[in-house]
């Protein structure tokens, strides 16, 4: 004999009692239940980790699109008084930091996930060049005699300025764009997250009902049958008789009620005997009598 048959014979002799039984079933219950929330509080924390930092990081390129306007604005304006000075002899460019401004783009470049940012920050970038180009005309500008300041200022810088906060203001849609979409993700991974919540309640309901059919078929059904067996046997003397599979405690109850019953029969047909005999005895001491 095998091993493997060794061990399917002590399993078929193993007798699994009916708190092993029930334990077994309500553990496993309580055991996927478990595991289920585990796994769904951990994906959720993932998820939600993962798409806090992709928001916050489009949060941080939207106030990087909103400062680089803001740098542009106050360029422009600075441009603008420096045409509407009297003294055009000392007029020079007004300072930009254009390193700061090169970084900051580079990093929306890079940062923002969204096809369209690469092309959308060399935009800027080459309106940028354009614009700051144009803008160092400003002191020959001012000190010729030939060019009206105000004519190169709405007819060539003004322009180049605009084409620049343009393409400032589309790479800022596209950083509210990756917003949007980054909101979406997050909340599709709440709902992923979810879902091996929702499935292992689903399991949990099913191997309830199983076990609550398991427990009226097993259990709460011999009950019953071997209460209307007593009562057909108290009632109406009526031989017990209630037989079920199984080789639990619940079986070996139903053996030993079946036992104790037949040794009651048999100590009623005893005592009925003694009393017949009995019975017979005082009748015959009254014949021998009279």
């Amino acid at each position: 004999m095998s091993s493997l048959q060794k061990i399917l014979g002590r399993l078929r002799e193993y007798r699994m009692s009916m708190r092993t039984r029930l334990a077994l079933g309500l553990g496993s219950i309580a055991a996927m239940l478990l595991l289920s929330s585990i796994i769904s509080v951990l994906e959720y924390r993932r998820m939600s980790n993962y798409v806090t930092d992709l928001v916050a990081d489009n949060i941080r390129n939207i106030n990087v699109a909103q400062k680089l306007v803001s740098m542009s604005d106050e360029y422009n304006l600075k441009v603008l008084a420096a045409i509407g000075e009297e003294d055009s002899t000392s007029v020079s460019v007004p300072y930009f930091d254009r390193k700061a401004f090169m970084e900051q783009c580079d990093g929306l470049r890079t940062s923002i996930s969204s096809e369209e940012a690469f092309p959308l920050a060399d935009s800027v970038i080459y309106a940028y060049s354009a614009y700051m180009l144009t803008s160092l005309e400003l002191p020959g500008v001012m000190a010729s005699d030939f060019i009206n300041s105000r004519d190169w200022y709405f007819d060539r810088l003004q322009p180049r300025y605009n084409r620049l906060r343009s393409d400032i203001e589309k790479l800022t849609d596209a950083a509210y764009a990756d917003l949007q979409t980054n909101s979406m993700t997050f909340q599709d991974s709440f709902y992923r997250s979810i879902i091996p919540g929702v499935v292992s309640v689903a399991a949990g309901l099913v191997l309830v009902l199983l076990l609550l059919f398991f427990l009226l078929s097993y259990y709460v059904k011999p009950i019953y049958r071997m209460l209307s067996a007593l009562e057909n046997y108290t009632q109406n003397a009526q031989k017990y008789m209630c037989t079920f599979d199984g080789n639990d405690q619940l079986a070996a109850l139903n053996g030993q009620i079946a036992e104790v019953v037949e040794e009651n029969i048999e100590l009623r047909r005893r005592v009925k005997s003694l009393r017949d005999e009995r019975e017979k005895l005082i009748e015959a001491v009254q014949s021998v009598q009279e």
